[in-house]
């Protein structure tokens, strides 16, 4: 029998969190950049810049959630599987970046 009491024992750190609502929150994201380009396309040319400008953005959330998810215990390996690269290719273009 054990006398360690369990609410002291660490417990290991898992690596998956369970986030509900990223595929509802993902799916949102892409209809309102789906409905600023249908807005651009009405006419209100001025507004492309910042269309295009997006791209930058979601160049910048990629590298944050790689970064985060590297912190959290992921692998290269596992980042670049799941987005269709090598993990050679993940940790050049995003290796050297820091939160």
């Amino acid at each position: 029998m054990s006398t360690v009491k369990k609410p002291l024992t660490s417990v290991p750190r898992q690596k998956r969190r369970t986030v509900v609502e990223n595929d509802e929150f993902a799916a949102f994201g892409r209809r309102i950049i789906r409905a600023h380009g249908r807005r651009v396309a009405t006419g209100d040319v001025e507004a492309l810049r910042d269309l295009v400008a997006l791209s930058s953005v979601i160049d910048d959330a990629i590298g944050e959630a790689v970064i985060g998810l590297r912190a959290f215990g992921y692998s290269w390996s596992e980042i670049g599987t799941r987005l269709g690269i090598s993990k050679q290719a993940a940790q050049q273009r995003w290796g050297g970046e820091r939160p």
